[in-house]
């Protein structure tokens, strides 16, 4: 019991079916024109070891009314049927270390493979001995070992709304005397089976005349288009050309890889959609595609918005497949439609232990409004809704601060575009997310003599703006980079050098012109900036500002933010102005205090993600309360950076960027998103199932991950150790010093530094100055000459 109600506080945040009545059903452009099913692969395997107790449950308690939970059979040396991935069986359970001396070479399917096989193990050794593990290695291994393997009936015995066996071995459990048609035969007395599918004909041709059509379907699955099929002895690609002759007598559809249906190139680029959903349509064949999950890279067009996948497959004006086969079933289920009802959930636990087994009807409790299909020209009024702010524009997609990142940042919704101010040598302001010009430029390789390490800014060497001439920054080319180092999660390299530089007197005319919400000007290094260069940031800033009337104008927000107070000082007196302290540390609380001192100088803050939701190896564990305490002061609160990559992500939010913003938004309930990604913050704020008021009559709801309640079902002995609690806010790192002087020292911009092309450094330059030293030299002579 205890269990069963930590899964209702986990999964609080999925969908609620708040007013049934007020649903209409959707033409979808499937084979019947119903939406789509959702089928779990293994339950709820991106979260917990696959086709285990708790992947299983939760996947029903997160999914559709009309989902399907499927499982891979395999039988043991007795006959018995379990679920598992893969007819080898150590990369999934802990057979290896039980059994070490257990592996087996077989030939299966043609191949000659070494390991572990169930074929030699009975459902005794199986299921007292062996338990689970996660078989994705980028998953979470928090889980392993603490699983049963589950038997066919432990997965249908929780009543899922659907259940789908694959049989992907029949032959090879054949050639051991074993026979899964004859498993299927005997448990098909006693549950429920509405999909069978395998990759071999002759399995299918055998249940073909064994099952009941009208209660199960059979489905063929297609491997990789160079795979043997083991029946015929034909590679599945031929097997595709011949569709109509060879399987559709046999099955009621097809279950395919996606790339089947939407090639990815390989440069990671959506390609044009083949034919096969039509074609087989025509021929009445369902079509379901499978290789989804939100953790494993996929096409660049996605930009990691998992939901965008799913969409495409089923909401194009194209076609759309009947249905997909996920490891992240909330995901999906959040893409096509109505997710369960958590009355339902409650009920359901708490009365019986079984989904199903409460006796209600899911027909009463389910609408059929969909959050993210269908929903591409649907524009939801966001009254009262955070604000949207961008992170040096649609910085996921195009180069930070580049004019393409700011236009994408205002077509995908953005109320807030922002230019981080940076400073040439010769004084021109811009748009950069960095003083430091070697990561989101070009210039590390043309100026790599001009690079160095400046520690008051940053403890890596680079190349600063304040270095360069204007001219010279205009030879440079904006770059996209990941912010994830070297790894393979990129960002859009189709993109990485489009886009132009952007001074900030053309952002401030870009946002006039595109009349967005407002603009956020960020200042930082002002001090440094002031006391070795000999320039004033501020004063440039103001004066833009000035000169584009953005100090005598109330229609558009404009926050000044910078970490540093001594600036926020300087943009007082002006009332059109709204000042944010941007707090770079981590801060566990925000004693009062500090507060108040922050009042003295900013009207709202900007803080990281940390200092909001508490985490520990990639778990949760709780809130903070500084966003409540900075609002008890009547201060706004930003949160900053939202990315929309799984590796950015808590295990708790699904490797779905949407839930984290859900969280954010409603649990947290800050004042506006700092993104990398407008888009996807704005498809979340726009949707219809974001408003929890029940006086909204809206259809569900999304509701926020609960902090902490994941990792409470991991036993407190194998929990990651806790980490030591972030350090309060103190006074005396809220206030800075005042604004140095502009140093004596070094030239101002306006006499002696004027814009040179190819910098102070040219050789022509140089050349010019020698020339003009000689002739200065012989004219004098001459003078002394005459004058003796």
């Amino acid at each position: 019991m205890i269990r069963s109600l930590i899964f209702v506080s986990l999964f609080i945040h999925s969908t609620l079916a708040q007013n049934p009545s007020q649903s209409s059903p959707t033409k979808w452009q499937t084979l019947k024109g119903e939406r789509p099913i959702v089928i779990a692969r293994g339950g709820f395997s991106g979260l917990f070891p696959e086709s285990s107790s708790f992947a299983n449950q939760i996947a029903v308690s997160t999914g559709l009314p009309d989902m399907a939970v499927s499982c891979n059979l395999q039988l043991t040396k007795d006959g018995i049927g379990i679920c598992l991935p893969d007819v080898r069986i150590d990369n999934s359970t802990t057979i290896s270390s039980i059994y070490p001396k257990g592996q087996s070479t077989y030939k299966v399917n043609g191949q000659s493979l070494r390991g572990w096989f169930t074929v030699d193990y009975t459902s005794d050794q199986l299921l007292s001995n062996v338990t689970l593990m996660q078989n994705v290695y980028s998953r979470s291994n928090l889980f392993d070992g603490q699983l049963p393997i589950s038997t066919v009936e432990d997965v249908t015995g929780i009543k899922p709304p659907k259940f789908w066996l694959n049989v992907p071995y029949e032959k090879f459990y054949i050639e051991h005397k074993l026979s899964p048609a004859a498993y299927i035969d005997t448990a098909s007395k006693h549950m429920i089976i509405n999909y069978i599918s395998s990759p071999e004909i002759g399995f299918l041709k055998l249940m073909n005349s064994k099952v009941n059509k009208q209660k199960t379907k059979l489905i063929f699955q297609f491997l990789g288009l160079e795979d043997i099929e083991p029946t015929i002895n034909h590679k599945y690609k031929s097997i595709l050309q011949s569709i109509d002759s060879m399987i559709r007598p046999l099955v009621s559809g097809i279950l395919v890889p996606k790339e089947y249906i939407w090639p990815v190139s390989n440069d990671g680029y959506l390609g044009e959609p083949t034919s096969l959903v039509d074609d087989a349509h025509k021929l009445g064949l369902e079509v379901y595609a499978y290789g989804f999950a939100n953790d494993i890279p996929t096409s660049y067009d996605y930009n990691y918005d998992p939901t965008a996948e799913y969409t495409q497959f089923v909401d194009n004006s194209r076609f759309s497949v009947d249905g997909v086969l996920t490891d992240f079933p909330p995901t999906a289920s959040e893409a096509i439609g109505e997710i369960i009802s958590f009355l339902f959930l409650v009920l359901v636990i708490i009365q019986k232990p079984f989904i199903g087994g409460s006796g209600l009807t899911l027909p009463t409790l389910f609408s059929n409004a969909a959050c993210f299909a269908h929903k591409k020209n649907e524009s939801k009024p966001r009254k009262g809704a955070p604000l949207i702010i961008s992170n040096n524009g649609a910085s996921g997609i195009y180069a930070g601060s580049s004019d393409l990142a700011y236009q994408k940042a205002v077509e995908d919704g953005a109320d807030i575009i922002d230019c981080s101010v940076q400073l040439s040598q010769d004084g021109v302001a811009f748009c950069l997310p960095s003083a430091d010009l070697a990561g989101d430029t070009t210039a590390m390789l043309p100026f790599i003599d001009r690079k160095a390490v400046i520690p008051e800014i940053q403890p890596e060497e680079g190349v600063f703006s304040f270095d360069l001439t204007w001219n010279e920054i205009q030879t440079l080319q904006s770059q996209l980079v990941s912010p994830f180092g070297n790894s393979s999660i990129v960002r859009n390299p189709a993109n990485k050098n489009k886009g132009n530089f952007v001074t900030l007197s053309e952002f401030l005319e870009f946002a006039k012109a595109k009349a967005v919400s407002g603009i956020l000007i960020n200042i930082e290094n002002a001090a440094y900036i002031a006391s070795h260069k000999s320039l004033d940031i501020v004063v440039k800033v103001a004066t833009a500002l000035t000169n584009a009337t953005f100090d005598k104008q109330s229609t558009q927000k404009v926050l000044i933010q910078s970490d540093d107070t001594s600036v926020l000082s300087k943009f007082k007196g002006v009332p059109a102005y709204k000042r944010v302290l941007k707090i770079k540390e981590k801060i566990g609380d925000a004693p009062k205090a500090s507060v108040d001192e922050i009042k003295k100088y900013a009207d709202g803050v900007t803080i990281p993600r940390s200092s909001i939701v508490k985490v520990n190896d990639f778990f949760t564990v709780g809130f903070t309360n500084v966003v409540k305490e900075m609002h008890a002061a009547n201060l706004t609160v930003y949160v900053y950076q939202l990315r929309n990559e799984y590796v950015s992500l808590a295990f708790d939010y699904f490797s779905d960027p949407i839930v984290e913003i859900a969280t954010y938004v409603q649990a947290v309930q800050v004042d506006g998103l700092v993104t990398d990604f407008p888009g996807t913050a704005s498809k979340y704020l726009r949707c219809p199932c974001t408003d929890t008021d029940p006086k909204a009559n809206i259809p569900y709801a999304i509701l926020p991950a609960e902090a902490g309640s994941l990792l409470s079902l991991i036993p407190p002995e194998i929990q990651p150790p806790a980490q030591a609690p972030a350090q309060p806010l103190d006074v005396k790192d809220v206030v800075d010093p005042p604004l140095p002087p502009l140093s004596k020292d070094n030239k101002t911009q306006e006499t002696e530094n004027l814009p040179q092309r190819g910098g102070s450094r040219s050789g022509l330059a140089n050349a010019a100055n020698v020339g003009f030293s000689l002739v200065a030299v012989m004219l004098l002579s001459l003078l002394l000459s005459f004058g003796s």
